[in-house]
């Protein structure tokens, strides 16, 4: 299994950068994992900005040649995981850029003349590992699940991938919150998942 992680937070000294290292370290012991790559969007300098105009359509985006890396990476690798911070109920502006950009027609997916588009992206599992200040279930009871509608339903089965697995820690900035439970719990997941 090859595995892309995508990393989203602008600190090497937080909690969620604490998660990105377990992540690693869990797929590094994993013998299923035959290789890892991380992409650090902010390391990257990644430019969110979904730009198109009269010379730059967006139809073509699946073709601009400064994603070509990005598009690469999504197409070499069998398993997705995405660690970032709920914002405002959502993944921050840098990861849905990224999507926004990545994500596209002819790449993730073909319009078809049926009700649903073709997931050209089928096969692929993901793994969101997400901290949030509020409560855990603070998505669930007040936003009615919308950062996992959003994530597993608008985006990942849209291009074919139905293998998405959540980890939404809440409480993150609370001394009650467990950081050091949650954080083997997903260096655990990561040491013994098989695609």
């Amino acid at each position: 299994m090859k595995t892309l992680i995508v990393y989203t937070y602008p600190n090497h000294k937080s909690l969620n950068y604490a998660f990105l290292q377990e992540v690693i370290k869990g797929c590094r012991e994993n013998p299923a994992i035959e290789e890892l790559q991380i992409l650090d969007l902010y390391e990257e300098d990644f430019d969110p900005r979904l730009m198109f105009h009269e010379h730059k359509r967006r139809r073509y985006m699946y073709q601009d040649p400064k994603m070509e890396k990005y598009r690469q990476q999504l197409s070499w690798a069998d398993q997705l995981v995405f660690v970032y911070p709920i914002w405002w109920g959502r993944p921050p502006a840098m990861l849905l850029g990224y999507i926004d950009q990545l994500f596209a027609a002819n790449f993730a997916y073909r319009d078809t003349k049926g009700l649903f588009p073709e997931g050209l992206l089928k096969g692929k599992s993901v793994v969101c590992v997400s901290t949030m200040k509020g409560p855990t279930n603070y998505p669930f009871l007040w936003l009615n699940n919308a950062h996992k509608i959003l994530m597993k339903r608008a985006l990942f089965k849209f291009v074919g991938m139905k293998k998405v697995k959540f980890f939404e820690f809440g409480n993150m900035e609370s001394k009650k919150g467990k950081q050091k439970q949650k954080l083997n719990k997903v260096y655990q997941y990561f040491r013994k998942v098989a695609y």
